[in-house]
């Protein structure tokens, strides 16, 4: 009778499932790319639409600017764990001894690695777009930073409690945009508080708060409603 091997760490584990899924990234590098143009599309077409107007860009910069990285994050939403359901990847996460929220932890943050984070990162692109002030930039990118995991998080417990229903993005989008919307005020409101000259702090500490809470609750809550989803 042999003995069984040697269980995997959670370090192990985090690290064969994000190498996983950047190799499945790097299979399909196009999608990869769509939410940065979607984001890109949205602040040009918010842009052309009020005339170029410099003073009018500036006063909704940052609401413009928020809105395009959410939406752009609602578009990979839906396949955050439905890939994983399909090919029978969640079974094995139920069955493995690392626990379940831990792997859903990792998920969202190779999730967040892979579409939130570029858009951070061409964050200053998008604000001369919008011929947002230099000076707020720190700002909009401090809120993004603390902003976009949060929403990740929130939208992997809407995501796990619709994986193991069909053609649910209208019904994930409706359920998510209600959690969303704090974010977006917070985060929107921070780069609007600097522009008045106003201390930004409070928002960015309200984002920082939130994240740490959802740090703490939401993979615990999308384990359980992965479980609920393969009872």
């Amino acid at each position: 009778m042999s003995l069984p091997g040697p269980q995997p760490t959670l370090f192990d584990a985090a690290r064969a499932l994000l190498a996983r899924d950047l190799k499945l990234l790097w299979r399909r590098r196009g999608d990869a790319a769509q939410p940065i143009l979607f984001a890109l599309l949205v602040v040009a077409l918010f842009a052309l639409a009020l005339g170029g107007n410099p003073q009018l860009l500036q006063r909704v910069a940052a609401a413009v600017l928020w809105l395009s990285v959410l939406l752009a994050g609602l578009l990979s939403l839906d396949t955050l764990f439905r890939g994983d359901a399909e090919d029978g990847s969640l079974e094995q996460w139920l069955l493995s001894p690392v626990p379940l929220p831990w792997l859903v932890a990792v998920r969202v943050f190779s999730h967040w690695l892979t579409t939130a984070f570029p858009l951070v990162l061409v964050s200053p692109l998008l604000a001369e777009l919008m011929q947002l002030p230099r000076d707020q930039l720190p700002v909009l990118v401090a809120s993004l930073a603390l902003g976009t995991p949060l929403l990740s998080l929130l939208g992997a417990v809407v995501a796990a409690l619709t994986v193991g229903m069909r053609r649910s993005g209208i019904l994930l989008a409706l359920l998510v945009l209600p959690l969303y919307v704090p974010v977006l005020v917070f985060g929107a409101g921070a780069v609007a508080a600097a522009a008045q000259g106003f201390d930004a702090s409070g928002a960015l500490l309200l984002l920082a708060a939130g994240l740490v809470v959802s740090l703490l609750l939401a993979p615990l809550t999308a384990a359980a409603a992965i479980r609920i989803a393969n009872s």
